[in-house]
């Protein structure tokens, strides 16, 4: 993908980082990113350094080498066992992409604290948050490719109720994508505490409909409930159940078999969910129910994330699966909105940024 790179504030390179410790069986602090790592570009010739006043201002390395397993596994493993103690978390898992397939991956700490059960990269399940709308946004695109959803048609063509016409600008696909949809934020009853007090996706878009605040494109806003609104629109339009829809499209050609927005979970994959903590020595809470499905409800190990995160790496495909058409997945990973050029902007779903030279793209959950 050239100059592509999703990186994570730990390394940069494609890393899942998914660290126990969350509110009520969310991971807590959950970053996934992509990256194309290798080489970095080599350095001018070494220059002397230079003392600016009592500062000495070191020459930059002649060259740097290939990222290795062992030069990951030798910083990790310092630096997150460390990290987990202090901050009193219960546990984590990193995996990192290079290449098409798995560098490193490594679990560290507990999933069960009582229990003394270790977090395991393929068997152990954590709750990624908003990373879940990443797959929702893949699923928009692939209605896109068949000529069933149009990125730029008003919303309200694909629904069974009305967004009130506040601003002349219609809401789209494209605007839902970048959180430009000027919709006010909604989290009322985003999280519900038992499977009985979830809401049917059709009414809950229509209970809890934000004020439109914005004129689309106008202002970026982060929307949950735009990005539930997108999964209502995969649901209407393909005729599957969201959760159905992503497992049979997604996760299915991908093979991954640790992975569901089903809520409760599928009796052979609750045992494999970490508990959550407010912190790693405090009591563990229930699991968390998400009314807005579509915008965050994933749960997933890191093994299996890694295949969506080679997929996109790799244009939509991941082995003999293309779950999305080279140019779709192009499209997704361009920049599509940005208040001014030199500050960070939206690709299709994505975050995006520019670093050292790199195009960046990930999501935080």
């Amino acid at each position: 993908m050239g100059n592509l790179k999703i990186a994570w504030s730990v390394a940069t390179l494609g890393v899942v980082s998914i660290i126990g410790g969350g509110l009520a069986g969310l991971s807590g602090a959950a970053r996934w990113s992509l990256a194309q790592a290798g080489q970095l570009p080599p350095q001018k010739q070494q220059a002397p350094a230079k003392v600016l006043g009592q500062v000495e201002e070191l020459p930059a390395p002649a060259s740097t080498h290939e990222l290795t397993a062992e030069d990951v596994a030798t910083f990790l493993d310092g630096y997150v066992p460390g990290q987990i103690e202090r901050q009193d978390i219960a546990g984590a898992v990193v995996i990192i992409v290079k290449d098409g397939q798995v560098l490193y991956g490594h679990g560290y700490g507990y999933s069960d604290v009582e229990k003394k059960k270790p977090v395991s990269v393929d068997d152990t399940l954590f709750r990624p948050g908003s990373v879940s709308k990443l797959f929702t946004c893949t699923a928009v695109m692939q209605l896109v490719e068949q000529g069933k959803l149009d990125l730029d048609r008003d919303v309200n063509d694909y629904i069974d109720f009305k967004i009130p016409a506040t601003f002349p600008e219609p809401i789209t696909l494209r605007r839902i994508m970048t959180h430009t949809t000027g919709f006010e934020e909604w989290d009322k009853e985003l999280f519900v505490g038992s499977a009985a007090d979830m809401e049917p996706s059709g009414a809950a878009m229509r209970e809890h409909l934000p004020a439109r605040v914005f004129a689309p494109g106008a202002m970026p806003a982060y929307s949950n409930y735009a990005m539930s609104l997108a999964g209502y629109i995969v649901e209407r339009v393909s005729g599957e159940r969201f959760e159905d829809y992503i497992t049979k499209h997604i996760l299915g050609p991908l093979g991954m078999t640790h992975a569901t927005f089903v809520q409760p979970l599928p009796s052979g994959l609750a045992p494999l969910m970490s508990k959550g903590y407010d912190l790693g020595s405090s009591k563990p809470k229930d699991f968390e129910f998400v009314n807005g499905i579509p915008a965050g409800a994933m749960s997933v190990s890191a093994g299996d994330i890694a295949k969506f995160m080679v997929a996109h790496l790799q244009n939509g495909r991941y082995g003999d699966a293309q779950i999305l058409r080279p140019e779709t997945a192009q499209l997704m990973h361009s920049r599509a909105f940005g208040v001014m050029p030199e500050l960070e902007g939206m690709a299709l779903a994505f975050f995006q940024e520019d670093e050292n030279g790199h195009n960046n793209i990930g999501h935080g959950g």
